[in-house]
């Protein structure tokens, strides 16, 4: 079928919205019109060398509705409302035991754009290949080829143009605080770097009760929002002091949370726990460098992938927690045309938009 998708061909080169050719779902694999997709910092890795050689789509935060279904698909039907999220084997170790985010294939599921297999679904207009699976989905376009495994469905009722974020940024950083984290009742937690994901961990914390939850970030705007979704306590991540005033504050908090991959920003996280603390990172940057007592008195520096959830599982508590008014997640998003992908990959950038949700022409929620 011929689709419209926003390809990347070059690192340095803007992202082009083409005509393309889709082929039908294979085995496994069901075809989503989409309605929004969420663009994130996951998104311009391509740009940077972290993945596989152009040209490609991204887009991993997808949401849309169900218009066919390949051989063996049982669990979605045409028509349904789905929200996409990032693909698993579900046969592994590690997503029998409840944690596909550390598949053993999640690379090559995921971030290869292509199928384990190394085909993919998309061809342009001169029939040369475009990797279209990225995150096994590659949702920045009118339609996506996902799989069983990699959506869920929703309820029909919901303004499903707004849902896709809940399948990374906004489930990363909820699911860290939750489920990886922990985060109980009466802690303290630290969140260095408050753009979608780090707002969501602050709203998370809200959630699970955190008696101090201390925003960071360079932006005034997001330290301000922070404190709207539950920080009680904001510092400008400028500051030469930023550790000593946590730790003069608290004491040292039991959890930090950082999503800025800045080698100097996690050491400041560790600096800013207490003993047998425990500092969580999702963010990708550089080589990671620290004091020789950076992880003195026990502390503990993990690396958490999509939050630890089960998408399946985890995206309902998150809309429920919306519903209920308690985790509105909908206040940091912006949405553009699929055609304007260029200006909301500038704003995600600059800062001045903190989720940005792209509409394909016709999209409906």
């Amino acid at each position: 079928m011929n689709v419209h998708a926003a390809v990347l061909r070059g690192a340095d080169q803007p992202f082009t919205v083409e005509e393309v050719d889709l082929a039908g779902p294979g085995p496994g694999e069901v075809l989503v019109r989409v309605a929004g997709a969420g663009l994130c910092h996951t998104d311009f890795l391509p740009r940077h060398g972290l993945t596989r050689p152009h040209p490609l789509v991204v887009g991993h935060e997808g949401s849309g509705v169900v218009e066919e279904v390949g051989p063996g698909v049982t669990g979605v039907v045409a028509g349904d409302h789905v929200v996409m999220s990032f693909d698993s084997c579900g046969r592994c170790i590690r997503c029998m035991g409840g944690e596909p985010s550390y598949c053993v294939e999640f690379e090559s599921r995921n971030i290869t754009a292509l199928r384990v297999d190394g085909s993919t679904p998309m061809t342009d207009r001169t029939g040369k290949p475009l990797a279209a699976r990225w995150f096994g989905q590659s949702s920045c376009a009118t339609h996506a080829i996902a799989t069983e495994r990699n959506v869920v469905a929703v309820d029909r009722s919901l303004p499903l143009q707004l849902l896709g974020p809940l399948g990374c940024s906004i489930q990363t950083g909820a699911g860290s605080v939750l489920l990886a984290l922990k985060v109980r009742a009466g802690a303290s937690i630290a969140v260095f770097g408050t753009g979608a994901v780090g707002l969501a961990a602050v709203m998370a914390a809200r959630v699970a009760g955190a008696s101090e939850i201390i925003s960071v970030d360079l932006h005034a705007n997001r330290r301000e929002l922070a404190l709207e979704f539950g920080a009680t306590r904001t510092i400008d991540g400028a500051a030469p002091d930023v550790a000593a005033q946590i730790t003069a504050w608290t004491g040292g908090v039991d959890f930090a949370f950082d999503t800025t991959g800045v080698s100097s920003v996690v050491a400041t996280a560790l600096a800013s726990l207490r003993e047998r603390g425990v500092c969580g990172l999702v963010g990708v940057g550089g080589e990671l460098t620290l004091p020789p007592r950076a992880l003195y008195g026990g502390r503990v520096l993990t690396y958490l992938m999509e939050g630890d959830a089960v998408p399946q599982f985890f995206i309902p508590q998150l809309i429920a927690f919306w519903q209920r008014g308690r985790f509105p997640f909908d206040r940091l998003i912006r949405t553009y045309a699929l055609d304007a992908i260029n200006d909301a990959e500038r704003d995600s950038v600059s800062g001045e938009t903190i989720k940005p949700v792209l509409v394909p022409a016709g999209a409906t929620s």
